[in-house]
């Protein structure tokens, strides 16, 4: 899976997610910050990331997956996608 495969694939889960203002959505963009997103939200941005590339993303790391860049990095990371 290549890095923009990845990018694209975050970025349709959180333009489906319909708290989120997709006017607003970047790959830098902060859940909490500029998108308004709580804390329950940000657990179900991480649900439904989970569901989408299929493994668990412990809650300690869930913790740091702040902006959509973070969870990009993340999953490069763990599908050892180096670009």
């Amino acid at each position: 899976m290549s890095m923009t495969t990845i990018r694209d694939r975050v970025l349709l889960v959180l333009k489906l997610y319909d708290k989120i203002d997709v006017s607003k959505l970047t790959l830098e963009s902060h859940f909490m910050n500029d998108l308004g997103l709580d804390s329950l939200d940000h657990v179900e941005v991480v649900m439904a990331m989970e569901d989408e590339f299929g493994f668990e993303i412990p809650d300690g790391d869930a913790e740091k997956l702040l902006r959509p860049a973070d969870i990009v990095r993340y999953i490069a990371d763990k599908e050892e996608v180096y670009e």
